[in-house]
């Protein structure tokens, strides 16, 4: 099952839906008011839930097509966004680092969620904007001390996303955060793909393309810590809530390893792709300074 968070373009307030028959979505909170508040909601009670979404997904005649839509970022307002970096080998390589013995793991503040189509800034601020293409695992149940075998169970469904990172404002420190957490800079979905959809979560073909050019291309199964593993990580430290964000790690062909470097500009288009998931494309525009 695909599950959205939408507004319909004559609205102005946000619906959550599951897309159907390819570029149908049925207005979940339309067709059942009440039913969640919102995507967290929906997770947190989908054991209660689930009968009902799958039964309005497939019954209801009444529906909208995609192009009468925004989609927007599927959570849009986790609690946690987490990201581990250093977790593809060839993306290990071309940095020139060592493989890392334990997890790196930074934060990317809620503030940079965007939506799978919409437009990613380039700061006032910046002077290298870089993409990073990513599998991105939504959790369900969460909890504390996870154990591996318990881990797949953890997961609600997943997501394609793109870590866009500020390499400088990353690399002015040996912490992370800021250069990852500019607004708009985690822009993820189209949908949420829910767990029992994906076989393998560790046999996805990804690809990035710049303007239409393959610059990253690579497949889940290269991770060097799987999503299982990740999770049994993270779980040590801090309680994961339904609807939290991971980003489980980028592949080589950065536009910093590119020789020369070659950051994204104005007008730039990112697409990243991953089978079975879809894919989200963004153009990069220049900040629109607000004064006041």
């Amino acid at each position: 099952m695909r599950l959205a968070t939408f507004q319909p373009h004559d609205q102005d307030r946000s619906e959550i839906g599951a897309v159907i028959e390819g570029d149908k979505i049925v207005r979940l909170n339309r067709e059942r008011p009440g039913l969640a508040q919102d995507m967290i909601d929906l997770i947190t009670r989908w054991d209660d839930l689930e009968g009902e979404v799958r039964r309005l997904a497939s019954s209801t005649p009444e529906t909208l097509t995609l192009d009468q839509v925004r989609l927007l970022a599927p959570v849009p307002r986790p609690e946690k966004i987490m990201a581990i970096g250093l977790n593809y080998a060839d993306h290990i390589a071309e940095t020139g680092l060592e493989t890392p013995k334990s997890q790196i793991w930074f934060s990317k503040q809620v503030n940079a969620v965007t939506g799978p189509f919409d437009p990613v800034q380039i700061p006032k601020s910046s002077t290298f904007v870089d993409y990073e293409g990513e599998l991105v695992a939504v959790v369900g149940v969460g909890g504390r001390h996870i154990s591996r075998d318990a881990a797949p169970a953890s997961v609600f469904g997943w997501c394609v996303g793109n870590d866009v990172s500020e390499r400088a404002w990353q690399n002015r420190s040996s912490q992370w955060v800021l250069g990852k957490s500019f607004d708009t800079h985690a822009p993820f979905g189209p949908w949420i793909t829910t767990s029992d959809e994906i076989v393998d979560p560790h046999a996805l073909d990804l690809r990035t393309l710049v303007n239409g050019e393959v610059r990253q291309q690579s497949n889940t199964r290269h991770l060097v810590f799987d999503v299982w593993a990740q999770l049994v990580e993270l779980s040590q430290v801090m309680t994961l809530k339904p609807g939290d964000i991971i980003h489980t790690g980028t592949p080589g062909g950065v536009g910093l390893a590119m020789k020369p470097p070659v950051g994204l500009r104005a007008k730039d288009r990112v697409r990243v792709e991953i089978t079975g998931l879809g894919h989200i494309d963004n153009s990069f525009e220049p900040e629109q300074i607000q004064l006041g």
